[in-house]
């Protein structure tokens, strides 16, 4: 029988291909003023906190503005906002998934906990960057309505869970948060004795795998959009290319081309503070004036990468509209 494990960077991507170089250009290692502006309008997040052995994620919520920037490379996150701070500890490696009302991409923002007082986590920044709207695209999350009547047995919560924010943490305590979306009975899945998830396709960074071969533990908050409860998973991690699984998580006909098989997991379902506390379904109000794809192209124009592919990039987002029309054919036809 052949053995379906990945476990190593070059079969990795003998599988999902390379990152394309033009990707890394929309990387920053500092707030510019339109991440500035998404702080200043976000009212939910999820942040994972960790070390090289150890990762927990908590949503966090407030007005919009909650997180405050201390210039272009500090955040102060108050503790009050968290439902779990005591994550957080000195040093530690963040990660942080920062949403909009409405608007299907995410920011971004990862580093180091600077110092933590009585009122307020610091955090140094690292990265920050937009991601892809596909995850939020495929669960369909600010069109959920308010419900009340989820299962509580976890099995059943699984089965209707459509997003999930995934942490990881490499070997030297670089934290990352990861969205992921599927219709209900796609996204998590029990089978012998694990928790199963799919790749789909999204940004192509893959930071979530590359953390995963180096350290496997992981953690993640898994939600019913239009419910404040959620599951809270962390165990560790085999990504496989296991046929059986991939065909299980086959979508419009749509199979993906690998899959993450978490082990001993360990999996609690409640009730979240920030996410009651925000009750953001129905949707009622989208920031205005929110452009991703003039964002995105942005921070590319800001890059300092050097090159023919780094020329090229920003050649070719000088042309009027590019972007949009590429991010709008991208999310119609390769969300599968």
């Amino acid at each position: 029988m052949t053995d379906a494990t990945i476990r190593d960077v070059a079969t990795l991507e003998a599988i999902v291909g390379k990152v394309p170089g033009p990707l890394d250009m929309k990387v920053m290692d500092h707030l510019d003023d339109s991440a500035l502006r998404w702080l200043t309008l976000s009212p939910l997040l999820f942040v994972a906190f960790g070390s090289g052995t150890r990762i927990g994620i908590t949503p966090g919520s407030g007005a919009p503005g909650f997180v405050e920037a201390d210039g272009a490379r500090r955040l102060r996150l108050p503790v009050a906002s968290l439902d779990e701070p005591t994550l957080a500890q000195p040093g530690d490696g963040f990660g942080t998934l920062m949403l909009l009302p409405g608007v299907a991409e995410t920011l971004r923002v990862n580093g180091r906990v600077a110092a933590i007082d009585r009122n307020a986590i610091e955090l140094a920044i690292d990265e920050c960057y937009l991601h892809c709207a596909k995850a939020l695209i495929r669960s369909d999350f600010w069109a959920a309505s308010p419900r009340s009547d989820v299962p509580d047995a976890s099995e059943a919560f699984l089965g209707e869970t459509r997003f999930m924010a995934l942490a990881t943490v490499d070997a030297n305590g670089r934290a990352d948060v990861s969205p992921k979306g599927d219709p209900a009975g796609t996204m998590l899945r029990r089978h012998d004795g694990a928790v199963w998830y799919a790749d789909r396709p999204g940004n192509r960074r893959v930071d979530s795998f590359r953390n995963l071969l180096t350290q496997p533990r992981l953690a993640a908050i898994a939600l019913i959009p239009g419910s404040s409860r959620i599951a809270v998973l962390g165990g560790s991690a085999t990504i496989t290319t296991d046929e059986t699984m991939r065909n299980a998580f086959s979508v419009r006909e749509r199979v993906p081309r690998i899959v993450t098989r978490v082990d001993a997991p360990a999996l609690a379902i409640r009730d979240s503070a920030a996410l009651a506390r925000l009750a953001p379904w129905p949707l009622t109000t989208r920031p205005a004036d929110v452009d991703a794809a003039a964002m995105f192209a942005t921070h590319v124009q800001q890059s300092t990468a050097t090159g023919m592919q780094a020329k090229l990039a920003r050649a070719a987002l000088k042309i009027p509209g590019l972007m949009r029309k590429g991010l709008d054919h991208d999310y119609k036809n390769n969300l599968y």
